[in-house]
């Protein structure tokens, strides 16, 4: 009875799906073409997986507590602009331009979280109006090109962030450790804090929150913050990663980054959210991408399987939720 009683908790999680939806993933993948398990392919799904998966676990936070951002992918390009601008111009070393950029990151979240909290704004529309913004300001800068190339060879900041080394077959990048870091932290305060406890109350009933004293503004302009400069530092990492600053870089990452915190579990409406599940999303998402290539499947259908998985995540969270809710 009990083996039977810790199953079905194990079922009900919201990480059960992306789960067992990942492990077939990889085994039809596989199975198609032994290549998509070679290390070297491997390593190049880890290498963007990390860009993505940055961004994605803010996101997670900031839709626990009930909130979007939608400006996400415009400071993944406009961020790398900022730094390399500063650096190219001889006016900061490089890891000034990195601070001066993350600090800028920090400020655009600060006014979103300003707009919502205060104004009353939705996020949606809010960070909508950010994305153009900044967007727009980053092809203004570079009146639309990529900024030209640079070499960060003898750049220590640059080995830290996107370094490679080799274990085995495989190719390490540094800035998976990052993403590792980012998400072990996150999931901690989520789940095993006051902060996490506030987060999701803010999200679940913000009216209830504020009753018994939590400050909701607070911590969802916190979680603004946290989102833009994450965003931020992943689009710097790319941009380290391929030695260029295109200011179009991270067009449509805000949508497929909110797919992958949702088919991991995370509710749109607030008040619960898995970081262990949006890692899940994000390596099913990047596998996905980059397996229906080697099974021959052109890559533009890969946004019908990601609407498909979407709609299908959808209703597997739907009926282990009533299952869960009929249970108890």
């Amino acid at each position: 009875m009990e083996r039977h009683s810790i199953l079905q908790r194990f079922v009900a999680r919201p990480e059960f799906g992306p789960l067992v939806l990942f492990i077939v993933v990889i085994a039809v993948f596989g199975i198609e073409n032994r290549d998509f398990l070679s290390p070297d392919n491997i390593s190049n799904i880890l290498a963007f997986t990390v860009e993505f998966g940055l961004i994605a676990l803010a996101m997670t936070m900031l839709m626990t507590a009930g909130e979007f951002d939608l400006s996400v992918g415009s400071l993944f390009g406009f961020s790398p602009i900022l730094m390399w601008t500063l650096f190219n111009a001889g006016v900061l070393p490089l890891w000034a331009a990195l601070v001066v950029a993350l600090v800028v990151a920090a400020m655009i979240g600060y006014a979103n979280g300003f707009f919502v909290t205060r104004l009353r704004i939705p996020s949606f529309l809010v960070t909508l109006g950010m994305l153009l913004i900044v967007r727009g300001t980053a092809l203004y800068v570079t009146d639309g090109f990529p900024q030209r190339t640079w070499s960060a060879e003898g750049q220590p900041l640059a080995y830290v962030l996107v370094g490679t080394f080799y274990i085995g077959s495989f190719r390490v990048y540094m800035s998976l450790f990052w993403f590792s870091a980012v998400a072990i932290i996150l999931g901690y305060v989520l789940t095993q804090t006051k902060v996490g406890n506030w987060i999701q109350a803010s999200g679940g009933n913000p009216n209830a929150a504020r009753a018994r004293g939590v400050n909701v503004s607070r911590t969802k302009v916190s979680l603004f913050m946290l989102s833009s400069v994450l965003a931020s530092f992943a689009g710097i990492i790319s941009s380290i990663r391929i030695s260029a600053a295109n200011p179009n870089s991270g067009d449509g990452y805000e949508l497929e980054v909110i797919a992958m915190v949702v088919i991991g579990g995370t509710v749109l409406t607030g008040g619960r959210g898995s970081i262990p599940g949006t890692v899940l999303g994000i390596f099913m998402l990047r596998s996905i991408r980059n397996g229906i290539v080697f099974v021959g499947v052109p890559a533009l259908a890969y946004k019908i399987f990601l609407g498909a998985i979407i709609l299908g995540m959808m209703v597997l969270h739907s009926w282990l939720e009533r299952r869960h809710q009929e249970g108890t």
